[in-house]
């Protein structure tokens, strides 16, 4: 995965388990969040094991902000989703909680018809909080290359 700072495990028997998981989540799940179907409406999930998803997603304007870049606000979107993709690859729950809070470091662009890599990783989930982090990437040569953005992502994520 080129650039991201920890890979993802390579994929075992219950890997298949969670990515069918979160293939369903994406498929139930963003459909009722305006935001998500108009960002995430193509993401495609390429991998996830317990504490990781990987996905990809090609930007369209729906991405771009007045400079042709990617919008910080929609890097933004991106660590919120992925966080919470990673959440549930945990437990396999379907509720991941609210936001604490959110950081993101934008650290170069993309542009439309650019494939991006999203890396997300649950450092912990705890009775409460959950912590993760994303890293965004260009895709090269079909691996991920530079780093768009790193996000950091605190989610109150008690199950009720």
């Amino acid at each position: 995965m080129g650039s991201t700072e920890q890979k993802l495990a390579e994929p075992g028997s219950d890997d298949a388990a969670i990515k069918s998981h979160i293939e369903e989540l994406v498929a139930t799940q963003l459909p009722s969040s305006a935001i998500y179907r108009f960002l995430l409406s193509d993401v495609r999930i390429l991998r996830a094991t317990k504490g990781s998803v990987a996905a990809r997603l090609t930007l369209t304007r729906n991405h771009i902000n007045s400079g042709g870049g990617i919008h910080g606000a929609a890097s933004a979107a991106i660590v919120d989703w992925a966080g919470g993709m990673a959440i549930a690859t945990w437990d396999l729950r379907r509720k991941t909680g609210v936001s604490v809070d959110i950081h993101v470091t934008y650290l170069s662009s993309a542009v439309e018809g650019d494939e991006i890599e999203i890396a997300a990783f649950a450092d912990k989930v705890g009775g409460s909080l959950a912590f993760t982090r994303v890293v965004i990437s260009k895709v090269v040569d079909g691996e991920a290359g530079p780093v768009i953005a790193n996000g950091t992502h605190t989610k109150y994520a008690k199950q009720r």
